[in-house]
């Protein structure tokens, strides 16, 4: 900008020079004549034979003619105007005037003529085509020799452009001294200073902008030396600013002044001439960011010291690994307690020394991590170098492509929960057995004491029948409490349907109120599924509904007793998507139905509240529970898929929440077919029996011969398929039990299944754990202990469903 400057100024000089010279020239050649003097010190041939060969534009007026026209202009104003002489010639030269010509000028040229006196007026005037130009006209009188005025002689200069470079210097000047004046940085000027060896000692403050002390804190510095005004400033920033000022080369860089306690960001680069050895700085106060840097930076060193540090003395290991599934870091703990190090490691994938049994949990962790996010406590077994393995349970966070883990050891904890869950499982065993033994005892003692005075002789009719019937009631007590047992221990054989829980609660509304009596009030909610349109649809289920009605009356009669038979029940069933965690277990996500029963008794105290579900565990007082109702739910839910949960406050009351999977409508069963009749006479109807138990297999077949049913026992599996084999389609129905020797009942009856597709079979058992865990693969069941009545029902109802079948 200063070498712009510089040359604008020169340029100028230039051209004032060009105008005096050519001033001085018109005035030797035209002239007012002096005393005594009548005449110009040129004739007028002459004058115009000048005035036509010279290069300056230039005009004659006749002031002896109206209105002074032109009467002579010369080629060099007719190239300056873009007129001919044909359109000069004869009129005022004030048609080149304009809308911007001053009015003040154009005075002073009418005054200059009216006294016949020399003028010199810079005028605007317009060419041809209309565009200005900036005039500087001479106007001078020319007389005969006998005194009489006879021109006006005018010369010309075109001086827009001198004009417009000064107007341009004097815009580049205002632009560049508000810029100097409002910028934040920091801007200086200097003037260096060299020794006789050319070694930069010192710099002069030519000029500087009023940020210049804010940046710096030195005040008055313009015309000072820096050896002045900062005595200790260190010599590179000389040594810097003189390279830029001998070479030319601009630089950048950052750097402290430290007598000055200071940091700036410096831009130098070369102005004007090379011989005035002048450097521009522009230059910004860092001092405060360098601070917060170096902070950051000692920070940051500070972090990662304590981080490289936890990393190699933590007992914990850690990885950081891709989302490829390879090891790319792992600490010195890994060594430490599996034996394995880092090269053994890194490269390889994150399940190659995971325990086989483990690797669908360490894949399905792995998916999760990358799909959700963060993941917490999951336990698998890590290999060893020397073969073992230990439990390992890890927290993972995801950064990026790859995510960072941490592993505790936990092997000896989970041996100790082994410990308690085995000494947990020998406490429950022993107080099951006794709970067992109490109640059985009980039993049987109806049951022999009935027996021996059925014994008596010449008992009454009327007492050998309530003897009959109490030993029928015991018999179903045991029968009672042996399902109870077994749906606690989730041994139960379910035979889950789909169907709607609201429904299904509401069936059993009249059996609840008949329970609770009249001073409870019982309260049913039932909150519809919503999809997103808004549209309502039932909670459904696939579940055992028997076993379902049990664990809600269960449920409702652990209510009604901790209301001392006053108070309020609230059964309300609603869809959810998420099961506490509870009992160490963590949260469960999905779609499920929970039932509520939620009472306003005395609440259950604290201690006690882990225990509730346990077998023969009860806080009620002697004979008033049997301490299996709740732990008949709890297997239930179990079994079923779901989860139970006890909420409770004492003297605030108990909420029981039943949580079972959601089904889909598509799962509806068809419409039952009508029950048989009890004790329906069998007609000839031919069972095959197939029993390993001789006494069972006896009475089964007495009775079933005695309601009228033609029967073939066998006491296999293997037997009954020879005697299938033997004489096809005699049978009409296979009554078989599910645990023999060999070939249980229910692959007996899925081979059955397939040699005769439209055959029944139906299946008894008291217990079975390939039917608690397989189900019944749609095969009638009949419970042990059963009746007559049950077998003839259960026989007679798959005849009649094979028979609805067939048509």
């Amino acid at each position: 900008m200063d070498v712009e400057n510089d040359t604008l100024r020169r340029r100028l000089r230039e051209a004032e020079a060009e105008i005096e010279r050519l001033r001085s020239r018109n005035e030797s050649h035209v002239h007012t004549p002096s005393a005594g003097q009548r005449t110009s010190a040129a004739g007028v041939d002459l004058l115009f034979t000048a005035a036509e060969k010279t290069r300056m534009p230039q005009i004659v007026t006749d002031p002896n003619l109206p209105d002074n026209p032109i009467v002579f202009a010369n080629r060099a104003f007719q190239e300056l105007c873009g007129y001919g002489a044909e359109d000069l010639i004869g009129r005022n030269c004030r048609f080149l005037q304009g809308p911007g010509t001053d009015p003040s000028d154009v005075a002073k040229v009418r005054d200059a003529i009216a006294a016949r006196r020399d003028v010199v007026v810079e005028i605007l005037n317009y060419h041809r085509d209309g565009t200005p130009f900036r005039n500087e006209l001479y106007v001078s009188p020319v007389f005969d020799p006998a005194g009489q005025l006879r021109y006006f002689f005018a010369s010309q200069l075109d001086v827009t452009r001198f004009r417009t470079e000064e107007e341009r210097l004097a815009e580049s000047e205002a632009r560049y001294q508000t810029l100097f004046e409002a910028i934040d940085a920091g801007f200086c000027v200097a003037e260096m200073r060299f020794d006789a060896e050319g070694r930069a000692v010192d710099y002069r403050l030519i000029e500087v902008n009023p940020a210049f002390e804010r940046h710096t804190g030195l005040r008055n510095a313009a015309g000072r030396w820096v050896s002045e005004l900062v005595p200790d400033l260190e010599p590179s920033w000389f040594e810097t600013y003189g390279a830029v000022a001998m070479t030319g080369q601009p630089v950048r860089f950052e750097s402290a002044a430290v007598s000055m306690g200071r940091w700036f960001d410096v831009h130098a680069l070369r102005v004007g001439e090379p011989a005035r050895r002048r450097v521009a700085i522009l230059f910004n106060d860092i001092t405060d960011r360098r601070r917060l840097e170096d902070h950051l930076e000692t920070a940051a060193r500070e972090r990662t010291d304590e981080r490289d540090t936890l990393w190699r003395a933590s007992r914990d290991l850690f990885v950081v690994c891709g989302f490829d599934g390879l090891y790319r870091a792992v600490n010195p703990a890994w060594t430490a307690t599996l034996g394995w190090t880092s090269e053994d490691l890194v490269g390889a994938r994150f399940d190659d020394f995971v325990h086989p049994d483990d690797k669908k949990l360490a894949a399905q962790a792995f998916e999760r991590v990358i799909t959700a996010g963060d993941l917490d406590d999951v336990d698998v077994r890590f290999r060893t170098r020397d073969g073992a393995y230990r439990w390992i349970s890890w927290n993972v966070v995801p950064r990026g492509d790859h995510f960072y883990a941490a592993g505790r050891d936990v092997t000896d904890r989970k041996a100790l929960e082994e410990q308690l869950r085995q000494s947990q499982k020998l406490e429950a065993v022993g107080q099951l057995t006794g709970g067992v033994a109490h109640d059985f005892n009980n039993l049987l003692t109806v049951i022999k004491s009935s027996t021996d005075l059925l014994k008596r002789p010449n008992l009454p009719e009327e007492r050998r029948t309530r003897y009959v019937d109490a030993i029928s009631d015991t018999v179903a007590r045991a029968a009672k409490l042996t399902g109870q047992l077994l749906a606690f221990a989730r041994r139960q054989a379910l035979q889950p349907e789909v169907f709607d829980v609201g429904r299904g609660v509401a069936s059993v509304s009249d059996m609840v109120r008949t329970l609770t009596g009249s001073r409870i009030h019982v309260d049913m909610q039932v909150v519809p599924l919503r999809d997103a349109m808004g549209r309502e649809s039932p909670c459904l289920v696939d579940a055992d509904p028997s076993q379902f009605d049990t664990a809600l009356v269960n449920m409702v009669v652990n209510a009604r007793d901790a209301m001392s038979g006053e108070g309020r029940i609230t059964i309300r069933v609603r869809p959810v998507g998420l099961v506490p965690a509870v009992r160490a277990h963590p949260p469960m996500r999905g779609d499920f139905v929970a039932v509520s029963v939620a009472d306003t008794g005395t609440g259950i105290a604290p201690g006690d509240l882990e225990r509730i579900f346990e077998p023969f565990f009860t806080t009620k007082g002697v004979g008033q529970g049997t301490g299996l109702g709740l732990s008949q739910v709890f297997g239930f839910a179990k079994q079923s898929g779901g989860e139970v949960v006890a909420e409770s406050r004492l003297g605030e009351g108990s909420t029981f929440t039943l949580f079972l999977p959601r089904a889909v409508a598509a799962s509806l069963p068809e419409a039952e077919t009508p029950e048989p009749a009890a004790l329906a006479d069998g007609h000839g109807t031919c069972v095959l029996l197939v029993e390993d138990n001789l006494e069972v297999g006896s009475f089964a077949t007495q009775a079933l011969q005695e309601l009228g049913y033609h029967t073939v026992w066998a006491t296999d599996a293997e037997k009954a398929l020879r005697e299938f084999e033997r004489i096809p389609f005699r049978f009409e129905v296979v009554f078989s039990d599910v645990v023999m020797p060999g070939m249980n009942g229910v692959d007996l009856a899925r081979e059955i299944r397939r040699r005769q597709s439209d055959l029944p079979v139906v299946l008894a058992s008291g217990y079975s754990d390939v039917l608690a865990a397989q189900g019944t693969h749609g095969f009638e069941l009949l419970r042990k202990p059963y009746s007559v009545t049950d077998l003839s029902r259960i026989l007679r109802r798959a005849v009649e469903r094979a028979k609805s079948a067939r048509r």
